[in-house]
């Protein structure tokens, strides 16, 4: 088994790919700490590693946030975690059925919006999803609605882009832009806690 590894924009994230499924069409999942991967064997298993401080699994891809220490040092020791889960068969989720504490799909959303509002969220979503998260999941994140209020919107960041140095950045000057040139309405972009 070959796994590639890719740099993020994020110091502290390096995004693996294993050369095969790991979520799937599914949503992808964030793990931001051990206590949150009890459903997946694979996150399980990489936070033993004593400087893992995050993992987020998407469609092909593992994006694995160090602590302390240094790439040199850690890399291997994941690429060995990963690779001995895909070579175990052990599932990814052990229960698929179930969306996991930490699934972001592209509306995590709880809110009803109506009229005009309901409208502006539509296009929202349908601009975050086919043209802001397929090029933030090649940097081995992924960035989800949240709300819509009085012209502001409030977005998550997960994986790679969650703690990103420029991640302020990404948000203000590409997908803020990005949302005002096709939505009027939108004033601003600011990251959900």
């Amino acid at each position: 088994m070959f796994i590639q590894t890719e740099a993020t924009p994020n110091p502290a994230t390096l995004k693996f790919l294993p050369g095969r499924e790991v979520s799937g069409t599914g949503p992808v999942i964030d793990f931001p700490d051990a206590g949150a991967a009890a459903r997946s064997p694979l996150a399980t298993r990489l936070f033993e590693i004593e400087a893992v401080a995050g993992v987020f699994l998407g469609s092909d891809f593992i994006s694995v946030t160090k602590g302390e220490g240094d790439w040199q040092h850690l890399k291997p020791v994941v690429l060995g975690a990963i690779m001995e889960h895909f070579m175990s068969g052990a599932p990814v989720l052990s229960d698929a059925d179930e969306a996991p504490d930490g699934a972001a799909e592209g509306d995590s959303s709880h809110t009803d919006y109506a009229g005009e509002d309901a409208e502006i969220v539509d296009q929202i979503k349908e601009i975050l999803d086919t043209r802001v998260r397929p090029a933030v999941a090649q940097d081995g994140g992924d960035i989800t609605f949240d709300r819509y209020e009085g012209g502001v919107v409030f977005l998550h960041m997960r994986g790679a882009c969650a703690g990103c140095p420029s991640s302020t950045i990404t948000l203000q000057s590409g997908i803020e832009n990005l949302l005002k040139h096709y939505i009027p309405e939108v004033v601003r972009v600011e990251q959900a806690f």
